[in-house]
């Protein structure tokens, strides 16, 4: 009891005295550096006071059809607050190959993709980044390693994670709206 009252001051005062988990990993997701898909800064007020899904997309995977129904979550919830935001991916059968402009081409013509697309990241691994480790390291994150193409995690307008959903929870399931609702 007392050892894990100890962890739990410990965490609380490296949080507030360095900004990160004791871990190592971002505290907050304010704490995390994200870049757009061309390599220029995406700052982090972009988010602020925002509900924000991300995704971590790939062009070349069985689940890709799923850019669909980001964009219209996108367009149909972004007037109430909702970002929709893609995090490119080659970790998973090497279904996302291209390089930057690829990856915006294709997503822009086949998608019709118009919102934010962060730059090619790992979210598994030695070289998760940082933005992964934070979603990963949340309580609804469970700790566990992103299993496939297009996993979400909802963080609300508080910038807390919500929610994460399985590659295979299509972005219009249910559950998704539900707690988009809940988090709007």
């Amino acid at each position: 009891m007392l050892s894990k009252l100890k962890d739990a001051v410990v965490s609380a005062v490296n949080r507030a005295a360095y900004g990160k988990a004791p871990d190592g990993g971002p505290a907050s997701v304010g704490d995390v550096s994200l870049r757009r898909l061309d390599g220029s800064p995406m700052p982090i007020d972009e988010l602020s006071g925002k509900v924000v899904l991300f995704v971590n997309v790939a062009s070349r995977c069985g689940l890709t059809p799923q850019y669909e129904q980001l964009v219209q979550l996108h367009q149909r919830y972004g007037d109430r607050g909702l970002l929709v935001v893609g995090a490119p991916c080659n970790q998973f059968l090497g279904q996302e190959p291209g390089d930057a402009s690829e990856i915006a081409t294709f997503c822009s013509t086949k998608y019709g993709v118009d919102f934010p697309l962060l730059e090619k990241q790992d979210v598994n691994g030695a070289a998760r980044s940082p933005l992964y480790q934070w979603l990963i390291a949340s309580g609804p994150g469970g700790g566990g390693d992103i299993t496939w193409n297009f996993e979400k995690f909802l963080v609300g307008r508080d910038g807390e994670v919500k929610a994460r959903f399985s590659p295979k929870v299509k972005p219009d399931a249910a559950e998704v709206i539900a707690a988009i609702e809940a988090a709007l």
